[in-house]
């Protein structure tokens, strides 16, 4: 059977999961990405898990729907605190905020202690993320960009290990590669900074938060030069 057809956001997510994982799917809402990935024949089991009832229910109807019963367990719990840590090999965490993100790592020590893949999919609060990886012993193994509409996402694949520092425009828009979405990225990152900075400079804001965003802004224009060198 033909699973259901994802989202290029959820695509993205689903490309980085190994083959073969137990995967814990956090947040699943109608549980899209663990039915497409166990009827595609990726991953053989998956812990469709999710703060509230009415998301998990979904995710029940959406598996029984596609066959799948007895392939994927439910779990009403905060994060990671309901799903044990011997029965998933890798863990998705797609669309919420980074700091909610950093949050539910943090309550669940024991994906680091086990070395599980990571993939992470945050909406907002990208430095707040990559800056808490960084400073608790993960590291960025791949970093994916997709568009959706008129908005670019991205997806992180992470792992236990120490990651080199990120200066202050990567830990905004992360270590540059030669994707073809990065320019636009890129230019979404110049474009909201400077943004930013106007405000500060019709409010008067405080100068050393004004100094730093000019720090992010300075390498996200020389990240944009040397993506385009390589686009030639």
């Amino acid at each position: 059977m033909r699973g259901p057809e994802l989202s290029p956001r959820l695509s993205m997510v689903g490309e980085l999961v190994p083959v073969g994982a137990r995967l814990a799917d956090v947040g699943t809402d109608h549980a899209y990405l663990p039915a497409a990935l166990i009827l595609e024949g990726k991953i053989p089991w998956a812990v469709a898990a999710d703060l509230r009832r009415g998301p998990l229910d979904r995710a029940r109807t959406t598996v029984r729907e596609y066959g799948l019963t007895g392939k994927a367990a439910f779990r009403l719990c905060d994060g990671l605190t309901g799903i044990r840590p011997d029965e998933v090999d890798a863990v998705a965490v797609a669309g919420m905020g980074g700091e909610t993100i950093a949050a539910i790592l943090s309550a669940a020590p024991w994906v680091r202690e086990r070395d599980l893949p990571l993939i992470l999919q945050p909406m907002s609060s990208f430095p707040d993320l990559r800056g808490w990886l960084q400073s608790n012993g993960f590291t960025i193994a791949e970093e994916r960009l997709a568009r959706e509409g008129d908005t670019l996402h991205t997806a992180l694949l992470v792992r236990a290990g120490e990651m080199g520092p990120l200066s202050p425009a990567e830990l905004w828009a992360g270590r540059n590669n030669r994707d073809p979405l990065r320019g636009a990225w890129l230019d979404m990152w110049i474009a909201r900074v400077r943004r930013a900075l106007e405000g500060m400079a019709r409010a008067r804001g405080e100068l050393p938060r004004r100094r730093e965003l000019e720090e992010v802004l300075e390498g996200l224009i020389e990240m944009k030069k040397e993506w385009e060198q390589w686009q030639q």
